[in-house]
């Protein structure tokens, strides 16, 4: 009986040390998760129940290297693919009055991208300050001297083979160029290019949604570029994102025939002037370093900005008039670098 006693107790003194060390290590991970949430970014769920999730920027996440790809924006090359996967995507006057887009994406898988046009030499100042592969089909010879002189990692669909860019039929050469992340990752790789960054976004990105109080009414954004291509932009209160058009057309994705949409619209100002080279084919430069007017427009409201880049190479600091960083909405940005004397109408 003695025995028996002995060892009852000790079962029992077993179980409440393993009852024990079950709620240490439930505390333990209990404390470890509210620190986990006491962070800047957080999203209390619930009225009074005083539970806190961390709510992450999804726009701009991971490791992966952007990739910049330059977009034909031509009538006869709409409608394009992939934009509204891009976290950005910069649209500036080339010759002609035309303007090209230059779509910069970041982890993403997608099967066809284009139709992929040529490269300005002014885009190289703002892939780079993405620390972007630039991805194009041909190039100006400004632009071709530029990409060797900053040794930029560059993939020139010109050059590779018909596997890795390729000609669709149900669009017209030279707008019919099209490619892939999967085959651009892959060129990459062959050429010894980083495909991991990690460099900072240009943007600083917010989980909180940002709203413009003291801004003024922005329902729709017309911008003349020139008097070939106005783009537009109409905000939808429900889905709070604006719908894009051009030369007064819906953009739609060549694929999916879902509208092109965007949470967030810089304008920059910027002095564009005509090249003196022996091409004589009105090609484009761009005055784009020092301080620029601009406008942030997000959720239905816009304010005046100052638009900042130091260098060709460093990344361009967006502020409001008081000289504070913009604080930018997490979702997907348009940039319309535009001429400096563009007559733009919010509304």
């Amino acid at each position: 009986m003695k025995n028996k006693s002995i060892k009852l107790l000790i079962g029992i003194l077993i179980a409440l040390i393993i009852v024990a060390v079950v709620l240490l290590v439930l505390k333990l991970v209990q404390n470890q998760q509210n620190e986990q949430t006491n962070s800047n970014d957080t999203v209390f769920l619930g009225i009074g129940s005083g539970k806190k999730e961390e709510k992450q920027i999804v726009t701009y996440t991971g490791n992966s290297r952007p990739i910049a790809v330059m977009i034909d924006n031509s009538k006869e090359a709409w409608p394009q693919a992939g934009l509204n996967e891009a976290y950005v995507v910069y649209e500036i006057i080339v010759e002609g009055g035309e303007t090209r887009l230059m779509p910069i994406f970041k982890g993403k898988e997608l099967s066809k991208i284009g139709p992929v046009r040529s490269s300005r030499h002014y885009y190289l100042d703002y892939a780079m300050e993405h620390d972007a592969i630039y991805v194009h089909f041909g190039w100006s010879p400004q632009a071709e001297s530029d990409i060797k002189t900053y040794k930029v990692n560059n993939i020139n669909g010109i050059t590779e083979s018909a596997d890795n860019f390729w000609r669709v039929r149900d669009k017209k050469s030279p707008h019919n160029a099209v490619t892939s992340t999967k085959n651009i990752l892959a060129m990459a790789q062959n050429k010894g290019y980083r495909t991991q960054s990690q460099v900072k976004s240009v943007l600083n990105y917010k989980t909180e949604e940002i709203n413009l109080e003291q801004g003024k009414q922005a329902n729709k954004v017309v911008i003349p570029y020139s008097k070939l291509q106005t783009v537009s932009y109409t905000y939808n209160e429900q889905t709070k994102l604006y719908t894009r058009y051009a030369r007064n057309i819906k953009q739609t994705d060549w694929d999916t025939k879902k509208d092109i949409t965007t949470k967030n619209i810089i304008i920059t100002f910027i002095e564009n002037y005509t090249l003196k080279d022996t091409e004589n084919k009105g090609r484009q430069g761009l005055k784009n370093i020092g301080d620029k007017k601009g406008y942030y427009i997000t959720n239905g409201k816009a304010i005046e900005i100052i638009c900042s880049k130091s260098s060709r190479t460093d990344k361009t600091i967006y502020k409001d008039l008081e000289g504070n960083e913009l604080n930018i909405n997490d979702g997907n940005t348009y940039i319309q670098i535009c001429p400096i004397d563009t007559e733009i109408v919010i509304e």
